[in-house]
């Protein structure tokens, strides 16, 4: 077996990879840092794989530099023992609007890709690694429902030896209600706009990040039951499908056959993205033969989150989203007095509320939680472009982040005492239980 470390992939979150239309002899960006042509990335009615104005050919490309180009550079120098035995660190860029099982299917050669390429890099030949070769995966935001996704279809086949996900949405996010209803929220991109909320209305990821948290999501029961019931919808989200179909249907038909394939395509994004988180609901470590010490799972805590939502009826099947400042709250302290647990649970990283973060498959005594607070001394430039992108965009910047990863991907011991975490909501310091000892570095 070999000693050295397995090649890691990173996984960035929704809407963090370049798009190129490679359609134009000269491609065109559509998508990056400071490109947003929401016209260009909208997709077909018809046929969703594809984008609605066509001729076009979209494709990914890089994933963004500012939130991954210093977690890889980190990663790639301290897991990294001997200049000439350097370990692979591959970015896994890819089309964020597409459901989930598709980026699944592409993770899956990817990692098969990566396996490939290790062994043909001479220390890892010589160390071994041929003979059970396997990779690491880092999973940001979205990214971590595509590694439990992965893993949950390919079950003990998944040549994967550990995880570490970060400030992922396994049970979603009420922004991404929020997005769909607006076109602004707490969830990346630019300067919200009509064209950004039609855009999001018929993008099949964005439904993959719908809020299914044990608490804090009411619905009225004359809706239904359940956030991916297209009845708790608004009409207009359906509007703006059906004005898809008219502008770009190959056949847009009568009004009421456009009625009826806007609201068959609906009903289907919903589904499609249901299906996804009953697979990562009813998936345990064991089926992918892990175990909770395999899996870092790194949650932000102590920043204003939208932590709950109402949906009312005004009127037989006229659902009413309640969207009140109230509901962005922060309530987490360290073992408050006078505050108890389900209180503290109001909190989360300003994008994804802690019950979002919680998976199925590990309880919060496995997670590790971090604060803006935790970002060292020198990290002024990230604590200003977290005032500037929130807390949840900046995450995988942290110092203290590369160095949690380091250690579990490596086992090593904290000789230098520079990891720490801090508990989740709710757990104490006898239930508590990292992947690793942090017991000496815990922050309270």
């Amino acid at each position: 077996m070999s000693k050295l470390p397995p090649p890691v992939i990173v996984v960035p979150g929704i809407t963090a990879t370049y798009l190129s239309d490679q359609y134009p002899v000269s491609h065109e960006v559509v998508w990056s840092v400071m490109t947003g042509r929401f016209e260009r990335i909208r997709t077909h009615p018809d046929d969703i794989r594809y984008e609605a104005n066509q001729p076009a050919r979209i494709v990914p490309g890089q994933v963004f530099e500012v939130a991954y180009k210093e977690l890889i550079a980190e990663l790639r120098h301290n897991l990294t023992a001997h200049e000439d035995e350097p370990v692979p660190v591959y970015p896994f860029g890819y089309d964020w609007r597409r459901p989930l099982v598709d980026t699944q299917a592409a993770l899956a050669d990817f990692v098969g890709e990566v396996i490939e390429r290790t062994k043909l890099m001479r220390h890892y030949a010589k160390d071994g690694y041929g003979d059970d070769p396997t990779v690491n995966l880092v999973g940001h935001s979205m990214g971590g429902l595509v590694i439990a996704g992965y893993l949950a279809g390919a079950g003990k086949k998944a040549p994967v030896s550990k995880v570490a996900t970060l400030a992922s949405p396994f049970r979603g996010s009420f922004e991404a209600v929020v997005k769909v209803l607006t076109g602004t929220a707490d969830l990346g991109g630019t300067t919200p706009s009509s064209r950004e909320r039609e855009a999001a209305r018929l993008m099949p990821a964005l439904y993959h990040l719908m809020p299914t948290p044990a608490r804090g999501l009411t619905i009225d029961p004359g809706l239904g039951t359940s956030i991916f019931h297209p009845g708790v919808w608004q009409q207009s989200i359906i509007d703006t499908i059906r004005e898809y179909v008219r502008l770009f249907a190959v056949d847009p038909g009568k009004a009421s056959d456009r009625r009826k394939q806007a609201d068959e395509l609906f009903a289907a994004l919903l589904k499609t993205a249901e299906d996804h988180r009953a697979s990562i609901e009813e998936f345990t470590l064991a089926d992918a033969g892990l175990k909770p010490a395999d899996w870092l799972a790194v949650v932000g805590i102590n920043t204003v989150t939208r932590t709950q939502m109402r949906i009312d009826a005004d009127g037989p099947g006229r659902p009413l989203f309640v969207l009140s400042s109230s509901d962005r709250l922060n309530k987490w302290k360290p073992d408050p007095p006078g505050n108890g647990p389900d209180e503290r649970y109001h909190t989360g990283d300003g994008t994804v509320p802690f019950e979002g973060a919680v998976p199925g498959f590990l309880s919060p005594e496995n997670l590790v939680c971090l604060t803006p607070d935790d970002f060292g001394y020198w990290e002024k430039a990230d604590r200003l472009l977290t005032g500037l992108g929130g807390f949840h965009g900046i995450l995988p910047n942290m110092n203290v982040v590369h160095r949690l990863i380091v250690r579990h991907f490596t086992g090593a011991p904290d000789k230098h005492e520079n990891t720490w975490g801090r508990r989740a909501p709710g757990v104490t310091k006898a239930a508590w239980k990292p992947p690793m000892d942090l017991s000496d570095r815990t922050h309270r």
